[in-house]
């Protein structure tokens, strides 16, 4: 498998032979089955995710019903940053809805490249700084957009989710998904 990780992160700034091998290095790659959960609310998140293959649904309980709010496929980070950097519980569940292969990486990993590399923590704000973009587009979306907007964005932006998700998560979608 080609290192995706490694050419996300040489998109946002050109890496040295060096730190792409210490990326590679410091990489833990775990793949999961279908219906496996990686946070359930009430958890707290102590690990973010690469998707290297596959995908994750997010979804909360509301009146007994799950409602999707986001899904994640290839070349995404999945990341609570509320209960990743703050500690707070979850408030919605992320399960893999297909066979999905992860980077996994923690606190810990991170504080490790750091070290060895004090450029990976300026890369690391840049990537969270896309990933906080891209949540407040979709905050944006639901608060503007109608639901039929919302739909034909997806349709528009994501195509392939709907060759991948089952209808009636689609149809449970809350957030537009860029």
């Amino acid at each position: 498998m080609d290192n995706k990780l490694v050419k996300y992160f040489s998109r946002i700034t050109p890496l040295s032979d060096q730190e792409s091998r210490a990326l590679e290095d410091s990489m833990v790659i775990k793949k999961f089955k279908k219906g496996t959960f990686l946070l359930k609310e009430g958890q707290i998140s102590v690990d973010s995710y690469f998707i290297l293959e596959g995908c994750i649904r997010q979804y909360a309980i509301i009146d007994g019903e799950e409602k999707t709010t986001d899904f994640f496929t290839e070349e995404q980070w999945v990341i609570s940053l509320n209960s990743f950097t703050r500690k707070n519980p979850a408030t919605y569940f992320w399960v893999c809805n297909e066979d999905t292969t992860l980077v996994v990486g923690n606190e810990q990993k991170a504080q490790e490249l750091f070290k060895q590399f004090q450029r990976f923590e300026t890369i690391s704000r840049e990537v969270m700084e896309v990933v906080f973009a891209e949540q407040q587009n979709k905050m944006t979306s639901f608060m503007t957009d109608t639901p039929e907007q919302r739909y034909l964005n997806l349709l528009k932006s994501r195509p392939d989710l709907f060759q991948r998700i089952p209808q009636y998560q689609i149809a449970s979608v809350k957030l537009n998904l860029n």
